[in-house]
């Protein structure tokens, strides 16, 4: 090998950002365990992030084949990549949407910008501190909140949408990547009691992979960063009161404070993974969780070379030594013109939905009766029988609203945006994925860059854990709405579009 390359991208882009937190006395409560039900201030504000990308010549925007008959048969769908195809994504720094919320917030955005709905891909960052922003939590205390909040989120993200399009331009992204073991293997057997905990497993692996990008104009000034990594936002947990994007803030705060330039985060495939340290009510953890993970990040961009360049072996120079010399040489023209190379596609990938389904009704019955438990346990005085049945009925009602809002039919169609660019590939996702996602594709697409975001669209796909761990009472297949070998489906699926790109 006498030339290392680094995976770029050419592309029209922008970014725009603003702050979405809430009011700090608003319906907040997220962990079954918590004992509050509104928040009492806030940790750190929120943000909404909207990156545009669009084709840099229209000659560069490519067409995809066709769906086949089969395809079109399960009901996924295809949009061919034209001129001047771009791509909306918007990043919020909340857990996640359900469905309603999600309709309501594209269509908004769509109709205010008039832009295609299609091309709007929201993913979260999954912070587990800034609430559960659910509709039916209205009538809660703090809830009355919630409508007008949401209404602002959506007015905020139109008007970032609409300025990031006044400024796009063309930008050039490199990418690299780094390590940070933040993140932890998260599904732990507990030998004494015989059952998995979702905890921090000191023996289980973990991907610790930092993808990062670094989005530079034609002047070669930094447009923004992008840092892509998989770990759940569960630093905080039920003891913390405030309004928090987690380890997220701190984590944008030391990437742009040593930048200067605004950092989007991209939640990776985290299903199985947490911070070593979470599950604490202390905001000073969370933020030393992203400090961790920003310097890892830092270092990672501070290696990255020139957009436009390779890093090529120019021969022997006799010295004390016969010594190897290297140096960072331009690229062709022609070179250029392939790290502007697009495509896009939007489709649902048909998953069958898991056997033995609880029914609304068996899950109304279960409800109550945990509600008729906590009430006997605080009757007589048993805080500890009466904390856990209050928090087996907060699962009840998160299943009952769960299954209120999942697709009719015998499949779920589960929402999937891939697009091209260059040396790279961007996915954004529905569902939380097991790291395996991201893994397999980069095993299988090496000196490539693979953006993974997870967590979009709404939440309704919930896990997706390997075929293996079904039936084992891991939290995450034992409310994985889909069936085992969907995770499976949806890498081929992708790793086919990949191959097809």
């Amino acid at each position: 090998m006498t030339q290392v390359e680094t995976p770029q991208s050419r592309c029209r882009f922008a970014l725009a950002w603003g702050d979405i937190t809430p009011p700090a006395d608003i319906y907040h409560r997220m962990w079954g365990a918590a004992k509050h039900e509104r928040a009492t201030g806030v940790h750190r504000p929120l943000r909404a992030t909207v990156a545009i990308f669009e084709a840099l010549d229209s000659a560069c925007a490519g067409r995809l084949q066709p769906p086949s008959v089969a395809a079109e048969a399960h009901g996924r769908r295809l949009q061919t990549a034209g001129t001047g195809q771009r791509q909306i994504l918007l990043t919020l720094d909340h857990c996640v949407l359900g469905a309603v919320e999600h309709g309501q917030l594209v269509t908004h955005i769509a109709q205010a910008t008039g832009q295609a709905a299609e091309s709007i891909l929201v993913v979260f960052s999954h912070t587990h501190g800034a609430g559960l922003m659910g509709l039916e939590r209205a009538s809660l205390p703090g809830g009355d909140l919630i409508p007008g909040y949401l209404r602002s989120v959506s007015e905020c993200a139109a008007a970032l949408v609409k300025e990031a399009l006044a400024k796009l331009a063309p930008a050039d992204i490199s990418y690299g990547h780094g390590r940070c073991n933040l993140a932890a293997h998260r599904d732990f057997w507990d030998a004494e009691r015989q059952l998995y905990a979702c905890g921090y497993n000191p023996a289980g692996p973990a991907d610790d992979t930092v993808l990062v990008a670094r989005v530079t104009g034609t002047d070669d000034k930094l447009l923004a960063s992008v840092v892509n990594y998989a770990c759940h936002p569960t630093t905080l947990a039920w003891d913390n009161t405030l309004i928090s994007p987690d380890y997220i803030g701190a984590l944008r705060e030391t990437v742009e404070r040593e930048t200067g330039a605004p950092c989007l985060f991209l939640q990776g495939a985290s299903g199985e993974l947490g911070p070593v340290e979470g599950f604490v009510g202390d905001p000073a953890v969370a933020d030393r969780n992203g400090r961790q993970l920003a310097y890892a990040a830092l270092s990672a961009f501070t290696a990255l070379a020139a957009a436009g360049t390779r890093f090529r072996y120019t021969g022997p120079v006799v010295s004390g030594a016969t010594l190897g010399a290297w140096a960072h040489e331009p690229l062709s023209e022609e070179e250029l013109a392939e790290k502007s190379a697009w495509q896009v596609a939007h489709w649902n990938e048909p998953l069958a939905y898991r056997p033995g389904q609880p029914t609304a009704t068996q899950a109304e019955a279960e409800l109550k009766q945990f509600q008729t438990d906590e009430e006997a346990a605080r009757a007589v005085g048993d805080s500890a029988k009466a904390a856990d049945s209050r928090a087996m009925a907060e699962r009840k009602r998160r299943l009952l609203h769960r299954l209120s809002q999942l697709p009719a039919g015998e499949k779920f169609p589960l929402q999937v945006t891939l697009w091209r660019m260059g040396d790279a590939w961007w996915l954004g996702v529905q569902g939380e994925f097991y790291s395996a996602l991201q893994t397999e594709l980069r095993q299988r697409f090496p000196g490539k860059a693979i953006i993974v975001a997870t967590i979009a669209a709404d939440w309704g796909a919930s896990y997706l854990p390997p075929r293996e761990l079904y039936g084992t009472g891991i939290y995450q297949e034992t409310i994985a709405v889909v069936a085992p070998g969907s995770l499976e489906q949806v890498i081929e699926a992708v790793a086919q579009r990949m191959k097809n790109f």
